[in-house]
C-alpha cells in the first residue's frame, strides 16, 4: 500500500511539474510574441519615416517646395489679372457706345397687351 501510495505522490508531483513547464512555456512564447509584435512596430514605422523621407524629396526635386509653388501660382494669376485688364480696357469703349445706342434709341409704341 505503501508503494501504492508513493507511486502516486510521484505521478502528482510529475503533473505538477509538467503543468509548471506548460506554463512556463506559454509565458514564454507570449513573451516573445509581444516582442516580435514590438519589433514590427518599430520596422514598420522606420519605414514609413523612410517613404515620407523619400516622398518628400520626390515632390521637392519634381515640384519644388510649397513656397515655390504658391510663388508660381501667384506670378501666374497677376498675369491673367493683368490680361484681363488689358481686354476690358480695350473693349471697353465700344460696349460703352453699344449700350448707350441701345438706351439713346428709342421707339415710342404701344404695347401689345394694350386694350382701347
Amino acid at each position: 500500500m505503501a508503494s501504492q501510495t508513493q507511486g502516486i505522490q510521484q505521478l502528482l508531483a510529475a503533473e505538477k511539474r509538467a503543468a509548471e513547464k506548460v506554463s512556463d512555456a506559454r509565458k514564454r512564447k507570449a513573451r516573445r510574441l509581444k516582442q516580435a509584435k514590438e519589433e514590427a512596430q518599430d520596422e514598420i514605422e522606420k519605414y514609413r519615416k523612410e517613404r515620407e523621407r523619400q516622398f518628400r524629396e520626390f515632390e521637392a526635386k519634381h515640384m519644388g517646395s510649397k513656397e515655390d509653388v504658391a510663388a508660381k501660382i501667384d506670378a501666374d494669376t497677376k498675369i491673367r489679372i493683368a490680361e484681363m485688364n488689358r481686354l476690358v480696357q480695350g473693349q471697353k469703349e465700344k460696349v460703352i457706345e453699344d449700350i448707350l445706342a441701345l438706351v439713346y434709341d428709342i421707339k415710342p409704341e404701344i404695347h401689345k397687351n394694350y386694350r382701347q
